[in-house]
């Protein structure tokens, strides 16, 4: 039955015209993130400093990215997570040279685990007030 009906909360996000960043499991099973800090370079792209917390168990079951995303959940970029951090929970790891369109000026932050998928509490990032 749990089963089911996540995964008729994702294909009902799927097919959503914009994300849906209200619609998320609290289990650890599933890659939370807790903070992001963005910051626009000097060239205009940004970094993308993002947290996540996962019940990490090993190589069978761990984080394995995050991405960023516009609201309509196109992806601008990512960051792929080469290992488990087991012992390091809450992480946080950065990537930079993310370009975002300059029309844009909310993303979201989302993570996945390499079991279960995308499916945890994503972030809102307001490129407005983000540090420039």
């Amino acid at each position: 039955m749990r089963l089911v009906l996540i995964l008729s909360l994702f294909t009902s996000s799927v097919l959503a015209s914009e994300f849906d960043v209200d619609t998320y499991s609290t289990s650890l099973d599933f890659a939370q993130v807790t903070n992001v800090l963005a910051t626009k370079e000097p060239s205009g792209s940004w970094c993308f400093g993002s947290s996540v917390q996962h019940d990490d168990q090993g190589w069978d079951h761990f984080s394995d990215r995050w991405e960023v995303i516009d609201l309509e959940g196109n992806q601008l970029g990512y960051r792929d997570l080469a290992h488990p951090h087991v012992n390091e929970q809450p992480f946080t790891r950065s990537q930079c040279g993310i370009k975002i369109p300059a029309k844009t000026s909310k993303v979201i932050v989302r993570a996945k685990c390499n079991k279960h998928g995308f499916g945890g509490k994503s972030f809102i990032v307001n490129l407005n007030t983000a540090k420039q």
